[in-house]
């Protein structure tokens, strides 16, 4: 595949407090944040040691003779531009591809001809036709890049949104991109461009582009920005407006940046059967049956599953116990304990305080059961650590086919159900449709023995 990134050109901008050098293209639609680390230590191939010596090297398709068809149909696996100078650089390499399974050119390099034809000062479209009209082996001359080679990248993240390369502007290439759901495991291979990663959703498959963490923090700001009312400024970094304009609008976007509760991926681990959940975390609509769900599972399994004793500030009732169905505490004591980030989650009903503990669900840990909790998406904030190693569950709202709305409760219950998933979506382990009860439970049950029966994918602060 040959890319067109376009002629570009340089400035200065800054991005979220930091210094970035920023590129314009021919392809942006809209301008993107861009870093370079480009420091020149040493020859990196097996070349004259000359910088601006130029070396050749042909390139032999593994097909045969007889049978080799147009480069232009061979994924090659390489993206060119041309810089300011009307040089042909080599931008990206993927891995995977033909380039880097035959390590002959590297990022950085300078292609000086084709077939022996210069290539300065040519457009990319001229490249790809002499590509697409080439036969055979094609041999490049090239003057090396003199850089360090980058520390090798194999880490595993989850996706915490949705991708379709198709339906970005952005992407140099959408068919050199992958798609991907929130919840996939993406294998990255290389970081090394700062807006796009290369990544693998299958292992034995080859690798695409996926936006890095920054690009995609970028676009959803910029969103954000616009649709936003008090935002009238275009989302632009092309830098045509004055000086002034600029530093006004870099500032509301980030202050709007700084509000935004922004997910991308999250690096990940797979651990073996053995590793084991301590906490039910269940999510939903209210009203959509988490209470009786948890009180089910309780009632039925109480050696494997435990809900905490929440605590009160109210006076305890007739023939209540301390301890059994509360634990009944002063208003002073219990307002001291949650400003020492002692509790869960509280609240107050008709004036008395109510709240838990987090003591409460690291005793039922110590017991060897696994705490049960029905809470706000919020406190997941505070469980989502290796202390509490929650599996997440989202109770769905039933769909509204083949069921009769007399009061618009079931429509507001999808509603809110919609409204979590969209937000809180890429914490779910799980997510149930809750059109029956029963059904809904034997799901979950079965779940959880398959869960910790099976490796896991878990956050990777859960481990380091």
């Amino acid at each position: 595949m040959l890319m067109n990134e376009g002629l570009r050109s340089y400035y200065r901008q800054q991005w979220k407090g930091k210094p970035v050098t920023s590129h314009v293209s021919t392809w942006d639609k809209v301008k993107r944040p861009q870093h370079h680390h480009r420091n020149p230590q040493h020859n990196i191939h097996n070349t004259p040691n000359t910088p601006n010596q130029d070396t050749d090297f042909t390139l032999n398709p593994s097909f045969p003779t007889s049978s080799l068809p147009s480069l232009s149909s061979v994924s090659i696996g390489i993206t060119l531009k041309m810089n300011e100078e009307g040089r042909c650089i080599v931008a990206r390499i993927m891995h995977g591809g033909m380039i880097h399974r035959q390590a002959t050119l590297h990022v950085g390099d300078e292609i000086r001809e084709i077939n022996g034809v210069p290539v300065a000062n040519q457009s990319v479209d001229i490249l790809q036709k002499m590509l697409r009209e080439a036969r055979g082996s094609v041999t490049f001359k090239i003057v090396p890049s003199y850089r360090s080679a980058p520390p090798p990248c194999e880490i595993y993240v989850r996706a915490q949104f949705d991708y379709d390369p198709l339906e970005d502007d952005l992407i140099p290439c959408a068919q050199a991109g992958i798609s991907f759901k929130m919840g996939d495991i993406l294998q990255i291979i290389s970081k090394d461009d700062h807006n796009w990663w290369q990544a693998k959703k299958d292992p034995n498959g080859t690798a695409g582009l996926i936006p890095s963490p920054e690009l995609q923090e970028w676009r959803t700001a910029c969103l954000a920005m616009e649709k936003s009312k008090r935002d009238q400024v275009n989302c632009s970094f092309f830098g045509r407006k004055k000086k002034q304009h600029k530093d006004k609008y870099l500032a509301k976007h980030n202050a709007v940046f700084d509000q935004l509760d922004l997910v991308t991926y999250e690096e990940v681990i797979k651990l073996p059967s053995a590793f084991r959940r301590k906490t039910l975390v269940l999510l939903g609509a209210h009203g959509v049956g988490r209470r009786h769900i948890k009180n089910t599972l309780i009632a039925s399994h109480p050696d494997k599953y435990a809900y905490p004793i929440p605590h009160t500030t109210r006076s305890p009732r007739k023939d209540e116990e301390n301890g059994k169905n509360y634990y009944f505490v002063s208003h002073d004591e219990m307002m001291a304990d949650i400003a020492a980030n002692e509790y869960l989650e509280y609240g107050t009903h008709e004036d008395a305080m109510y709240g838990t503990k987090l003591e409460t669900i690291r005793k039922i840990h110590n017991e060897g059961r696994m705490a049960i909790l029905d809470v706000e998406p919020q406190a997941l904030k505070i469980l989502r650590t290796a202390e509490f190693a929650p599996y997440v569950v989202f109770i769905a709202a039933p769909s509204l086919q083949n069921m009769t709305d007399y009061d618009g409760s079931l429509e507001r219950l999808a509603k809110e159900s919609d409204m979590l998933k969209q937000l809180y979506g890429h914490f779910f382990d799980l997510t149930i449709v809750n059109n029956d009860i029963e059904e809904t439970i034997r799901q979950l049950e079965k779940s959880i023995d398959t869960m910790n029966m099976t490796p896991q994918w878990v956050p990777v602060s859960w481990v380091y």
